[in-house]
């Protein structure tokens, strides 16, 4: 009996080591007692990267791509987690530290309730081309915008380069998919009868100022709120944007921060009767602080509430509804403003490099292609010159 035990013994061992095989290369390939087949990777750190395959043609395939990949440095080899898992920790502890609070509240809206309830479930060496696509079409059945899609995509996208970089995963699946594409529409600007018929309007009102200089210089509503006493030269007729202004419920409320871009931090010059109408806002913001007394909060900020302190947002935007309205204008977001000033500029024949300095545009062909649409008659405006020259001829 003892010798029959022994040979069962050899005749397993035998069977286990006709079950390996090593192809080129390091790593092994074996089958379990379950019948899986397994594909063995040796780590550079001792550890061992198991790929689990039904056949052993497939274990073996499985080996050679995972050795090829190892070779280029591409090979995945941190430890299995959820998409969820991962998501959560690169934006807290990586992302989140490198980028604006706005744009980290923006992110996570995003990740949390877009990405997370789809695909945070999945593996994150699982996820595939196929379920991203699958987020993206059922977000458009519903209804969300291809520029939010498109915003989900870009997220993710960094996300999962941060994964490779990591060797995490060996590709990211976002380069596999294609978001839906933004149609571009024109800008919706005023005219400058109806910039007239604004300010008219806004005569008198809190909001004049305010609304006169987004409109002159294309000012951001988070510029116009950060500006301060200190960042205008009343003498040579400038003013310098130095900060923009948010408010973010549940993260300290306003937050002052840089601007986005070195061509955000900008100079602007100012014409005369702005600078003045500035002075006179300052003399009636001279009385209610005086009416205010104590409570007043002095931060040198230009536009401010009835008791100083900022200005809020969501008043400035209810405000611009309320004077639109008054003026017989149409709806429009309040962002309009700088897409009305840059189109007013360029109407008047305002030198395009000009317009982008002023905006604040990292470049040129951002200024351009955000107003093509001026361009036909400012083409039509410079033959119209060669007329006034030949036309007689």
């Amino acid at each position: 009996m003892p010798r029959q035990s022994s040979n069962k013994e050899d005749n397993s061992k035998d069977k286990e080591e006709k079950s390996k095989r090593a192809p080129r290369g390091e790593g092994s390939v074996y089958q379990r007692a379950d019948g899986r087949w397994v594909a063995q990777v040796p780590l550079e750190d001792g550890r061992r990267k198991l790929l689990y395959r039904k056949t052993e043609k497939e274990a073996l395939s499985a080996l050679r791509k995972a050795l090829n990949e190892q070779e280029q440095g591409t090979l995945a080899t941190g430890p299995q987690q959820t998409l969820k898992t991962y998501l959560t920790h690169w934006l807290e502890e990586v992302h989140k530290p490198t980028i604006r609070l706005s744009s980290y509240v923006k992110y996570r809206k995003l990740i949390n309730s877009y990405i997370l309830p789809a695909l945070g479930h999945i593996r994150l060496q699982k996820l595939s081309p196929q379920q991203v696509l699958a987020l993206y079409r059922q977000k458009a059945k519903e209804g969300l915008s291809p520029k939010t899609i498109n915003s989900i995509h870009g997220v993710l996208h960094k996300a999962l380069d941060n994964a490779v970089r990591w060797n995490l995963i060996s590709r990211n699946v976002c380069d596999l998919v294609s978001p839906p594409r933004i149609v571009k529409r024109e800008v919706q600007a005023l005219t400058m009868e109806q910039a007239h018929k604004l300010l008219e309007a806004a005569r008198g009102h809190r909001l004049e100022v305010l609304l006169m200089l987004a409109l002159i210089t294309g000012l951001r509503r988070g510029e116009l709120l950060g500006l301060k006493y200190s960042d205008i030269d009343f003498e040579n007729h400038f003013l310098q944007v130095r900060r923009t202004l948010d408010f973010l419920a549940g993260y300290g409320g306003y937050i002052e921060t840089e601007p986005k871009t070195a061509k955000g931090r900008r100079k602007i010059m100012l014409p005369d009767f702005m600078i003045e109408a500035l002075k006179q806002h300052r003399v009636k913001q001279f009385e209610l602080r005086l009416k205010a007394g104590a409570d007043w909060q002095e931060q040198d900020y230009v536009f401010t509430g009835l008791k100083g302190g900022p200005l809020n947002p969501r008043y400035i935007l209810k405000m611009f509804d309320r004077v639109l309205k008054e003026a017989g204008l149409p709806h429009m977001p309040f962002h309009n403003l700088r897409h009305s000033a840059a189109t007013l500029l360029l109407s008047m024949g305002v030198n395009a490099k000009v317009v982008q300095e002023i905006l604040g545009h990292s470049n040129i062909s951002m200024t351009m292609d955000t107003y093509s649409h001026v361009l036909p008659s400012m083409h039509k405006d410079a033959m119209d010159k060669w007329d006034d020259e030949f036309g007689t001829v």
